[in-house]
């Protein structure tokens, strides 16, 4: 057999026993008779690799005589067998285990419920039944993603699900747990009806019903928002309170005391020096990269933002250096600023240095110290533009600023225009962000403004407005259609009204607009702009509103940046809202691919959208070659943002980290220069 020695990046197959020694596990008891079969996934049908048959104990060897390819990966499925949770009730058909081993498995394995859970969760863009498929990039992230759920080997829980980020701070342990616990429940059989009744409650909006606890993992992650409560109360059915006890005897724990809104597995990440995380970008090899706001341990306010550029692995682990990130190259305080050319290099713009600097993919500033500044005219820049030419664009909040790098020399920039005189700038207002359509045009939305600009990127000189009917324009993205989606973050109660009209006016005298939208943006988190919320415009290719645009609900208080799948499909970022800004799902412009009765526009989440995994004030979102939505946590304490701060808490202005949701979009290719495409 040829088995793969693998970083999450890269395979390099080397020769290795052909054997596999294991275990299959349910409700914490032996699974004797179990069929185990190990398979390769890859682009195409799966190979069968080996099958063996547990033993009373439930352990088993797989001996393995076809070769796998580096561009595959490993899982090993357990179906059926003799639980020895049930007390000799004989064979249980609706057993239908996973676990998802990667290019180099460990050498032991276990097959139980957590490892079914982490295993489809992961890989829920992938799997249908016991058939994994899909690019080799996006299956080496799922699995580099499955350790930190569970360990591989025991078949406990895995290091960053139960680290101090994330088993102490978020509902994630135990929503892991407690599913865990309704998959056990069928395989003991706790109740005659155990698995009839675990079946019913997992019936997705198609209506059809999973027939064994593998279809049941797949049918909850993939329908996670519908209706969540059918399959919490089974944990009541399934591990009644004992009289006179406090606790419910469960195969695992913690478990849930209340419903979740959706059975979502999000994980939160710290490290690689970051703080208050803007603008993200996702490379080709699945990296992610963050300008951050602040540094680590500074007690940073809004009235300077001095953080730098930080990188992680596909599986959350910090790839840039602790405290400090990659710095220099003139990176002094990345807001919303960041894109990643064809060749990996990285360029965000900065609201400390007023300047903009380019890092290679390993980090390495090519920029001088002090950056891309034209002799110090630039002002507070923000969105960066990469263009499939490879052209690079860039907007500035504070100064009205276009700038232009023809094919990414960043040697050969030019100050396209500045001020409100000169177009395009003059049909510009406050400049927060920039996409570009497949017809070369390019669409800029504005801060200080209810209107959308767009002009040829070959003549800038002509730009058109298009309004939203919503106040200060940020976050857009462009669909496989041409339809351009942008988030507008003022809603239109008369305190969002008024205050965006003081936003305009501090643009107009030469302020800081962007400066005083955050102020409101915390008002508005604590309730001081009462429940306007935002709202999403969606612009047809010529300009005009879709029907019903724009879209809102209470699962928009405050939206700010936008990422767009591969079904198209609507993600929205929240900065608003006081417990953390939640992630809203909306049906995009193929209904096709929404659940049924669908039309564009309609919310997929849950009313408050997606919560949890320690979301804090959130600002960018972005999708991963596996699906998998990365969130950054820009703001956590907004109160200690300004004026003085109470000394023990002043170090907590800037977000903490990133949060990660798994395998929730359908995947795109990275980076995504120009509309998103699959990979």
């Amino acid at each position: 057999m040829v088995l793969a020695v693998t970083t999450l990046l890269f395979a390099v197959p080397v020769h290795a026993a052909g054997t596999i020694d294991g275990r299959v596990l349910g409700a914490g008891a032996p699974i004797a008779k179990s069929t185990v079969t190990l398979w390769a996934a890859s682009a195409g049908a799966p190979q069968q690799l080996g099958q063996a048959q547990t033993g009373d104990d439930g352990r088993f060897t797989l001996s393995v005589e076809n070769p796998s390819s580096p561009e595959e990966t490993l899982y090993i499925v357990a179906r059926g067998g003799e639980p020895a949770a049930q007390k000799g009730r004989g064979g249980n058909p609706a057993v239908a285990l996973l676990s998802v081993i990667g290019s180099r498995p460990p050498a032991h394995v276990t097959i139980n419920e957590l490892t079914t859970v982490a295993s489809v969760w992961t890989h829920n863009q992938f799997i249908d039944g016991i058939t994994i498929k899909g690019k080799a990039l996006g299956l080496r992230i799922a699995a580099g993603n499955v350790p930190n759920f569970v360990d591989l080997a025991t078949g406990g829980y895995g290091g960053a699900i139960q680290d101090p980020l994330n088993g102490p701070q978020t509902p994630t342990l135990a929503n892991f747990a407690t599913l865990a616990d309704l998959l056990a429940g069928c395989i003991a059989q706790v109740q005659s009806d155990a698995c009839s009744t675990l079946f019913a409650a997992a019936v997705g909006p198609a209506g059809s019903a999973p027939a064994d606890t593998l279809g049941v993992a797949e049918s909850v992650a993939r329908y996670n928002w519908y209706k969540p409560a059918r399959l919490f109360a089974l944990l009541n059915k399934f591990y009644p309170l004992p009289q006179g006890k406090n606790l419910r005897v469960t195969p695992f724990v913690p478990y849930l005391n209340f419903a979740p809104s959706a059975w979502v597995l999000p994980l939160k990440f710290d490290g690689g020096g970051i703080r208050a995380a803007g603008k993200m970008g996702v490379d080709a090899d699945g990296n992610i990269w963050a300008g951050d706001n602040f540094t680590v341990g500074a007690q940073a306010q809004d009235v300077l933002w001095q953080g730098n550029l930080s990188e992680f692995a596909p599986n959350g682990r910090p790839l840039s250096p602790p405290t400090t990130g990659f710095t220099g190259g003139g990176v002094e305080g990345v807001g919303f600023g960041l894109a990643i050319d064809s060749h990996d290099n990285v360029w965000v713009s900065t609201y400390g240095g007023q300047s903009i600097a380019v890092f290679d993919k390993h980090g390495k500033p090519l920029t001088p110290p002090d950056g891309i500044t034209f002799g110090h005219r630039l002002g507070l820049m923000q969105g960066v533009l990469v263009a499939p030419n490879g052209d690079v664009w860039v907007v500035g909040v504070s100064k009205n600023q276009l700038v232009y790098f023809p094919k990414g020399d960043w040697h050969n920039g030019r100050l396209v225009c500045e001020g409100f005189k000169v177009p395009p700038c003059s049909a510009m207002a406050g400049p927060f962000h920039l996409v570009i359509d497949a017809q070369d045009r390019i669409w800029v939305s504005n801060g200080a403004g209810t209107w959308v600009t767009r002009f040829r990127a070959s003549d800038p000189s002509k730009p058109e407005k298009f309004h939203t009917s919503g106040f200060s324009l940020s976050g857009m993205n462009v669909d496989s259609r041409g339809n351009v989606w942008v988030t507008n973050r003022f809603g239109r109660s008369p305190a969002g009204i008024a205050a965006f009209l003081a936003i305009v006016l501090t643009a107009k005298t030469g302020g800081n607009p962007d400066r005083l939208l955050t102020q409101t943006l915390a008002a508005q988190s604590f309730g001081g702009l009462g429940t306007g919320g935002g709202s999403v415009a969606m612009l047809k290719p010529d300009g005009t509103p879709a029907p019903g645009s724009p879209f809102s609900g209470p699962s928009l208080p405050g939206p700010w940046a936008i990422a767009v799948d591969g079904d198209d499909q609507i993600w929205v970022s929240n900065f608003a809202r006081s417990t953390g800004g939640p992630i809203a799902h909306l049906c995009g412009v193929r209904t096709e691919t929404c659940p049924p009765g669908m039309k564009t526009g309609d919310p997929i989440s849950p009313p408050r959208g997606y919560v949890g995994g320690g979301m804090q004030q959130l600002i960018d979102i972005d999708i991963d070659p596996a699906g998998d939505l990365w969130v950054s946590n820009n703001w956590q304490d907004i109160q200690q943002c300004f004026g003085t701060p109470l000394e023990e808490l002043s170090t907590r202005c800037g977000g903490q980290g990133v949060t990660v949701f798994y395998g929730m979009a359908k995947p795109i290719r990275t980076p995504q220069i120009g509309l998103p495409q699959s990979p």
